[in-house]
Formats: structure tokens, sequence, C-alpha cells
């Protein structure tokens, strides 16, 4: 029979599982965080439509949409 020290170590697949898991679950950690801190994070364009022109471009277009009216 196997000695008792044998019997109550864990065995080298389940220490590469705990070491595995537990880098699977700092990553986790790190994923979450870098998520909540760019959530909390507001982007200064965020409010700007995606196509929407830039100021000197709209008063060109408004010119040449109303040539009359200026």
């Amino acid at each position: 029979m196997e000695s008792e020290e044998r019997m109550t170590g864990l065995s080298t697949a389940a220490l590469v599982a705990i070491a595995c898991n537990t880098l699977v679950a700092i990553l986790l950690l790190l994923l979450c965080l870098v998520l909540y801190r760019a959530c909390g994070v507001p982007s200064s364009q965020a409010r700007l439509p995606v196509l929407a022109p830039s100021e000197g471009e709209s008063q060109q277009v408004n010119e040449l949409k109303c040539p009359l009216t200026s």
C-alpha cells in the first residue's frame, strides 16, 4: 500500500487544473475591471452623430441649399 502522504497529496493533473483555473479567474477579473472602467468613462464623441458634417462643412451646405436667403 501507498504511504499516507501519497494518498493525501494532490496529483499533478489536479495541480495543473488549479493553476489554470486561477489564471482564468485572474483574467476574468481583469476583463471585468477594464469593462467597468471603459463603461464608466463617457466618450466626448458619443454625443455627435457619426455622419454629421463639421461646422465649416455645414455652413457651406446651408449656403448651397439657400443661396437667395443670405
